[in-house]
């Protein structure tokens, strides 16, 4: 029966909830400010502005997750996409609210302080050392900077602190407590979040997995615990920790698809099947278009390949010079290439071989795999044609025109072989848009291939097309999709020109499957890479670790007012020292107990060895690889790796308090020095304030100042 009163108890920790609202006041107060474009607010919010009107992008940079919190952050505040992102420290109008588009970085930054914390104690180690770890994060400066804009390395940071300390808390828990797998579950969808929103978040994601499989390891070999018990554990890791992280991450595209289905700048690096499912654009010209492609057929040959420029199977009055400028000859017929523009040149017909007729049959007869062709270019009626003659700029393929009959020994070469390089079966028909093809020389047994290769100014500096006998097999260079398609009805080469001058519109809908969608687009994303360009604040991966670059992200126009991403100079040189005298403690304890000398208990070695896993692995992994990387860096890359060596420094200090020091004396005065260290990291946050929050404004004479470093980039005006 129900007893009254009805009490509640609650433990409240008054420090981890000190921490947390210190975090949110540092990284929310004054967060309108400036109220102006901050560095790469510029890049990311016009991703946010494509996402309020719909428009499909794609970048190369990283999963549609980040970008979808940053617009749901834009939509929250009302924001309609209608600003033109073009300049750092442009303002926004008093219509846009800044406060909406920056704060979830900065709340998930706020939380990233007591994540610290709590994962300290999950590593079992003392609330002094959480207190420790939650306040070097909190008074970081370059934290707190990247915090306050709309930028996603906050973002990621949070994901991977909770995908560890969720996991961590999985592990310690009792294992009768069925809901221990909570945490799990909320470590896998973490794990997808942090890899959706970068996936640098990759790193973290597999120095997780590495760590669980290690526990795992040790739970099967525990003789203790039932079969039945172990594979339970087993399957339910494999589902939370793998499954559920590639459906999210499946998930996120889905949504990001879902939202953007409308035409847009980014349009031309997909399939012309990929680009007929949005609104507008192509899906204007090509909806309703026949399916099947016919004898009859007039096409347009779009290039499987986006490099280096999305281009069209392309023909005109203009043949090939006689000799080109290294003396080579040439058949001197009629120019065939690759044009990356609409034209009417880029019409041609489908003629079957033995026949005259350039016109479709009634009913009309479909063009299947294997079947012979030839193509007969629509407005001056030339069949492409290849030969044993070098092309113009890839000598070492065979050069492709629209045969001219000069009456010189070059008889006509102009049957090519249909090869449905996606076909189901081998009697397939060709279809617009869907069927990616593969135009094989019958003479020669050569594919015709976009090279890539601009021709010189004969060539109207249009791209080479040539037959080439030695391919790869899968390379897309050598596949071409039907994009606009229509039944030819017109025999008469005039009445031809005018249909092929016409509208191709029909008001019908043809759609393409998520999956088919999803997987074109993983690849457009690992395989399409924007030209990497020198950066005035990029730097090196090692210019990181000595904090020898800082990063200008706000100027004001007439005042000395700024914000710059730079660290604290004292928590970083702490980071540093922790992460070099851990290495060297562990190599000593390696060696004392290799010769037999056990200098800390069991359960203080795998203590020590498990946040070496976590902290010195998070480091190594979250930096290592960008030494590897030559695309453009810069120091906020390096922010994760510095999260895991704060959190390292103030549990390497208690492991040395607790187990090395043994005298009460030593230990007073390295509690003294740890003060001392806490002082000198506030204080070097005090000082470094002004160029956090971008006020107060300094005198030149103080700008000066602090820079402490000559390399570093700190502006000023004198007045």
């Amino acid at each position: 029966m129900l007893q009254l009163p009805l009490v509640v108890t609650a433990q409240v920790d008054l420090v981890l909830l000190l921490v947390s609202l210190l975090a949110l006041w540092t990284r929310l107060s004054r967060l309108s400010y400036p109220s102006a474009v901050v560095f790469d607010e510029v890049y990311y919010g016009q991703f946010v502005s494509l996402y309020m009107k719909r428009v499909f992008f794609i970048d190369d940079s990283g999963p549609p997750l980040g970008h979808m919190i940053l617009a749901f952050g834009a939509y929250l505040g009302g924001f309609d996409g209608n600003f033109a992102w073009n300049r750092i420290g442009a303002e926004y109008p008093s219509c846009v609210s800044v406060w909406s588009l920056r704060v979830l970085p900065a709340l998930c930054g706020a939380l990233c302080v007591p994540l610290v914390y709590l994962l300290t104690l999950e590593l079992h180690f003392s609330h002094l050392s959480a207190l420790g770890a939650a306040l070097l994060l909190l008074l970081e400066n370059s934290l707190i900077v990247q915090s306050r804009f709309m930028l996603l390395e906050s973002v990621l940071i949070f994901f991977v602190l909770v995908a560890f300390f969720s996991y961590l808390r999985f592990h310690n828990a009792p294992k009768s407590s069925w809901f221990r797998y909570c945490w799990l579950l909320l470590c896998g969808a973490s794990c997808a979040a942090a890899v959706g929103v970068k996936y640098t978040g990759m790193f973290s994601y597999l120095l997780l997995l590495g760590v669980a499989s290690f526990h795992t390891w040790k739970l099967i070999g525990d003789h203790t615990i039932s079969h039945l018990s172990v594979c339970v554990e087993c399957v339910c890791q494999v589902v939370c920790l793998l499954v559920v992280p590639v459906l999210l991450y499946v998930f996120w595209f889905y949504v990001h698809l879902s939202l953007l289905h409308r035409s847009g700048p980014h349009d031309q690096l997909m399939s012309s099947a990929f680009q007929a499912s949005l609104e507008g654009g192509l899906s204007r010209i090509t909806q309703g278009q026949p399916l099947e492609v016919s004898y009859g057929s007039q096409v347009t040959l779009r290039s499987s390949a986006s490099q280096p420029i999305p281009c069209w199977l392309h023909s005109h009055k203009a043949n090939y010079p006689i000799r080109y400028e290294n003396g080579r000859g040439s058949s001197h017929q009629q120019q065939v290439t690759c044009y990356p523009f609409k034209d009417v040149n880029n019409w041609w017909i489908i003629k079957e071989p033995g026949r005259q007729d350039l016109v479709v049959s009634s009913p009309p007869r479909p063009v299947r795999h294997g079947d012979v062709i030839q193509l007969v270019h629509g407005m001056t009626s030339r069949f492409l044609n290849s030969h044993d003659v070098a092309a113009p700029m890839s000598p070492h393929a065979q050069e492709v025109s629209g045969y001219i009959d000069f009456n010189v020994s070059m008889p006509t070469q102009n049957l090519w072989r249909v090869d449905i390089s996606n076909r189901e079966a081998e009697s397939e028909v060709w279809k617009t848009i869907l069927s990616e093809v593969r135009l094989v020389h019958v003479n020669t047994s050569a594919v015709l291939k976009l090279s890539g290769v601009s021709l010189p100014d004969w060539g109207f500096r249009q791209l080479e097309v040539v037959a080439e006998k030695v391919f790869k097999a899968q390379s897309s260079s050598l596949g071409w999709t039907v994009e606009e398609h229509r039944y030819g009805t017109s025999q008469e080469q005039k009445e031809r020109e005018a249909e092929l001058n016409s509208s191709t519109h029909i008001d019908v809908d043809r759609k393409i499957s998520f999956w088919a969608k999803f997987l074109e687009l993983q690849w457009k994303m690992l395989t399409v890479k924007q030209e990497n360009s020198e950066h005035k604040y990029s730097s090196s991966p090692l210019e990181w670790v000595t904090m020898e670059t800082n990063i200008a992200y706000w100027l004001h126009s007439s005042t000395n007012a700024q914000i710059h991403l730079i660290g604290n100079p004292v928590s970083w040189g702490m980071a540093n020292f922790s992460l070099l005298a851990y290495q060297l403690m562990v190599a000593i304890y390696l060696l004392r107990r290799r010769r037999g000398f056990k200098d800390l208990p069991d359960g203080v070695w795998t203590q020590f060895l498990s946040l070496g896993c976590v902290c010195v692995g998070g480091w190594l992994v979250n930096f290592v690889p960008f030494l590897l990387m030559e695309k453009t860096l810069f120091l906020y890359h390096y922010l994760p790796a510095l999260c895991y060596l704060h959190l390292l420094t103030p549990a390497l200090l208690e492991h040395i308090h607790a187990h090395l020091l043994r005298s009460e004396t030593h230990q007073c005065a390295l509690g003294v020095c740890v003060l001392a260290m806490l002082v000198s990291v506030f204080m070097s946050y005090r000082t470094f304030c002004p160029l956090t929050y971008g006020s107060p404004e300094l005198s030149a004479n103080q700008l000066q100042g602090l820079r402490w470093r000559d390399s570093w980039d700190i502006l000023y005006r004198h007045r």
